[in-house]
This record gives C-alpha cells, sequence and structure tokens, in this order.
C-alpha cells in the first residue's frame, strides 16, 4: 500500500468554510472512481497549533495507482477548481506501507 499525504496553506482571501467544503467534497469524492484508491479523506478541522489549513490523508493500492490518480481527469478537474486556486503552499510525503 501507498499513502499519500498533503498538507494545504490557504490564501489568506479564501480561507473559510465554502472553500474548505469544496475541497474535502470534491477529494473525497473521488472514493469508487479512481482505480487503486482505497482510501481518501480531507481534514479541515485543526487545534490551533496547526501550521496548514487542510490535510488530505489517502491509501492507494500502489505507487502505480498514485500515478494514475496524479493524471485522472477527475482528479485534475477537482485540482483545477477546487483546489490549486485556493491554496498558497502545499507539502507532500508518499510513502510505502505493508
Amino acid at each position: 500500500m501507498v499513502k499519500h499525504i498533503i498538507l494545504w496553506k490557504l490564501k489568506e482571501e479564501h480561507n473559510n468554510e465554502d472553500v474548505k467544503r469544496g475541497i474535502k467534497e470534491g477529494l473525497e469524492g473521488l472514493l469508487g472512481v479512481i482505480p487503486g484508491l482505497i482510501e481518501i479523506k480531507v481534514q479541515t478541522e485543526k487545534l490551533a497549533s496547526s501550521n496548514a489549513d487542510v490535510m488530505l490523508y489517502s491509501i492507494f493500492e500502489s505507487e502505480d495507482a498514485l500515478r494514475g490518480y496524479a493524471v485522472h481527469p477527475e482528479h485534475v478537474k477537482v485540482a483545477d477548481t477546487k483546489v490549486r486556486p485556493f491554496t498558497e503552499t502545499r507539502s507532500c510525503i508518499d510513502f510505502c506501507e505493508e
């Protein structure tokens, strides 16, 4: 299994519940659409000690499935309309876990 975790900092003018809800609904809606995507969760509630606004936690069957997700038209559509326009920074870690 491959875990794919992303942290985003939202642009100040877009750091609101509507944007966060759009990111969450858009990305979590990809479950069952993207081959090899086992689990996907978006966390928008955070403690004051956090320095990111939104977290994506996803699990894929394999590295090939993660690569397919990156270019899948439905993922690209969500990323281009619900995520990228509103985010200032992005940090990512991908790793294999047995």
